[in-house]
């Protein structure tokens, strides 16, 4: 199982709230997924047998944000 928080930069409001949870959620093999608006973080708790970090880095940069 991995965890991770990523630095994401763009997201102002509950809609890229909900956007990034629910996109990265979708993903099969992600099991958890909080977005921090105040901090600019998205913890992600995932199983990396089924999908990589760069999948789930991918996924929330699709959707218009910037991940560090």
């Amino acid at each position: 199982m991995g965890n991770v928080t990523l630095n994401v930069s763009g997201m102002s409001c509950g809609h890229c709230v909900k956007s990034i949870e629910g996109s990265v959620g979708s993903l099969d093999g992600v099991e958890q997924v909080k977005v921090d608006l105040g901090s600019g973080k998205v913890n992600v708790e995932f199983n990396d047998g089924k999908v990589t970090l760069e999948k789930i880095k991918e996924t929330i940069d699709d959707q218009g944000y910037d991940v560090e």
